[in-house]
């Protein structure tokens, strides 16, 4: 049992769940050979470390260690407990668990996320339903009058709150969900007589969904005349408007296939690209991007393009977000479009193709720094203050060959020393720049042999070879004892009749360290040939024993010239024996 949920339905779900699928909802992977690879989501790399293994389930990062099965992983990245990591994988694979008592704090915690989802998705349903309806005809045509398909409005879940005060009051009333409830979760405004009204009113709706696609706020656009003209739910006990992504939740599943997340300002954006067969952006609710969005979009691609509007707030947008992604070595692209024109007027004009090529020839975010940011300065005093702003630019940036080509350019730009700009740059250093941490410290309890811990993967891989372990009693000569307990716990299982797997034994693993090697280990090249498996498997074996002959007999030398010193013949005569038929018994064994 792991706390109150039966080892069976534990193993069933470790049958049934697909690490790649799982770990693919927060990190692109590549196939690269046997494994898949990406960027390691629990520490920030440039070059991909992270590597998944579909036939033993398990990971492992190569850079900071992170590594283990799909309940370990959810875990990590999400911040579970065992027990919540189990129900969630449960939840998605359809596997039934007995309830368990929870405490008040997390029940009250629960029921009140629960409730809150539950007014958003009625609510969701409501706005799509009055959208279909005669009272949304109006919303309909503003719809068709921008070009937006059908399609695209079934899937976003678009909708339109009527213009009264108390449609959705009233029909949240019917639904049993509380005033309490809908009034946390934006939906309705609370009046001080304590009755409360509609928010959102005579607006097309966009419901916002978090990454698993769960609806946690909305936004609205005002139709015909009134102020103002976008509308989003306030901050929740589910929304944080700075740590989601319209769209993302959609987007995720086509970066595995575009790799370059298109990063747009506006509802209307978004749809015209889904509109014109571009499923890979996501857009902004409203606020500059922030370090927890840039950290949210880096689980599923290293590459953006930010096309954002090119009016002044649209450029200060941009220029803000800069810094943020090369600070994490993201590969960024700042799109600008022609003639002033936002995506979805560009889109709607010249098409998909035509967009596309927008963004292949749109510059990197240093060098449209350079050309408009940098390049607008004539005076004097201008170059003196893009020079101010320009340091904590250049000391952000996480490549250290990107910066110091941004430093010569600069310089020349400015005309200024490049001397100058590097010392400057390096005086403030890291606390610009909050490169990578490094990667933990690792701690091993005993010292790890290389020896003892290939012959502990065998036993893993094959049945067979733990039958010759035990029968042969091969452990009793280990000298660590980490490996030991382990190799011990796969043959207690193999006793048992249930062969132990790579995926569930690292749950048993204490030390990280010991965990570390062996996943090392499991990612390493096995032989192919049956023959050479036998053969390595014999000769660690072999390796094995003759270093614990060896200091067996190194032991009786020591004990031995002691008993001499003593003068004890007796002690000398027995400890001779025992030499003599350890090394009889070394000899037989070797035959």
């Amino acid at each position: 049992m792991k706390g109150t949920i039966p080892e069976d339905r534990i193993e069933e779900i470790r049958n049934r769940v697909n690490i790649v699928d799982l770990v693919s909802e927060y990190v692109t992977l590549k196939k690269a050979g046997r494994n898949h690879i990406g960027l390691c989501p629990f520490h920030r790399e440039k070059t991909p470390s992270f590597t998944v293994n579909a036939e033993k389930q398990i990971y492992h990062c190569f850079g900071c260690g992170e590594g283990g099965n799909a309940f370990s992983f959810l875990m990590k990245v999400n911040n579970m407990t065992f027990p919540e990591a189990v129900r969630h994988l449960a939840g998605k694979l359809g596997v039934t668990l007995p309830s368990r008592e929870l405490s008040a704090e997390e029940r009250s915690h629960r029921d009140l996320r629960e409730s809150l989802i539950r007014a958003n998705r009625i609510a969701a349903v409501f706005y799509e339903k009055t959208l279909r309806s005669a009272a949304g005809s109006r919303c309909r045509e503003y719809l068709e009058t921008r070009g937006i398909r059908p399609a695209v409005v079934e899937t976003f879940r678009l909708g339109y709150a009527p213009d009264g005060w108390r449609a959705l009051r009233d029909h949240l009333q019917r639904e049993k969900v509380s005033q309490r409830h809908a009034e946390l979760a934006g939906l309705l405004v609370a009046r001080p007589d304590g009755d409360g009204y509609d928010r959102f009113r005579g607006r097309l709706m966009f419901p916002i969904e978090d990454i698993n696609g769960s609806v946690i706020a909305f936004g609205g656009r005002i139709i015909g005349d009134g102020e103002p003209k976008y509308l989003n739910s306030p901050e929740s006990a589910l929304y944080v408007k700075g740590r989601n992504l319209y769209g993302l939740s959609r987007a995720k599943n086509a970066l595995r296939k575009d790799e370059t997340l298109i990063i747009v300002e506006g509802y209307f954006d978004l749809l015209a690209l889904w509109n014109a067969g571009l499923s890979n952006v996501a857009a902004t609710l409203g606020t500059a991007l922030t370090r927890e969005q840039v950290d949210l979009i880096r689980r599923y691609t290293g590459s953006v393009a930010l096309t954002f509007d090119t009016d002044a707030g649209g450029k200060a947008a941009l220029e803000r977000s800069m810094s943020l992604f090369l600070e994490r070595g993201m590969k960024a692209k700042a799109v600008v479009l022609p003639e002033g024109k936002d995506p979805d007027e560009f889109v709607s004009r010249h098409g998909r193709d035509a967009f596309l090529e927008e963004i292949r020839r749109a510059r990197a975010l240093v060098d449209y720094y350079i050309d408009e940011v940098i390049g607008t300065t004539r005076t004097l005093d201008e170059r003196r203050d893009a020079w101010k702003a320009a340091l904590p630019f250049m000391a952000g940036i996480a490549d250290p060959v990107e910066r110091g080509q941004f430093m010569q350019r600069v310089a020349e730009r400015l005309g200024v020393d490049e001397g100058l700009v590097r010392r400057e740059v390096g005086r403030l250093g890291t606390a610009q720049r909050q490169p990578d941490p490094p990667p933990p410290i690792r701690h091993a309890a005993g010292p790890l042999d290389a020896v003892e811990l290939s012959l502990v993967r065998m036993m893993i891989e094959s049945p067979a070879r733990v039958r010759d372990v035990d029968r042969e009693n091969i452990l009793a000569c280990f000298t660590s004892e980490p490996l030991k307990s382990l190799g011990e716990s796969i043959v207690e299982s193999h006793r048992r009749g249930q062969p132990a797997r790579l995926a569930e034994l690292i749950e048993r693993v204490g030390d990280r360290a010991v965990r570390e090697k062996l996943l090392e280990a499991a990612f390493s090249a096995e032989p192919r040939d049956d023959a050479l498996r036998d053969r390595l498997f014999d000769d660690t074996v072999r390796k094995i024993r003759q270093r614990w002959y060896r200091e067996k007999q190194r032991d009786l030398r020591v004990r031995l010239l002691r008993a001499q010193e003593a003068g004890d013949q007796d002690l000398c005569n027995r400890l001779l024996d025992e030499k003599e038929r350890l090394r009889h018994e070394q000899k037989e064994r070797e035959r």
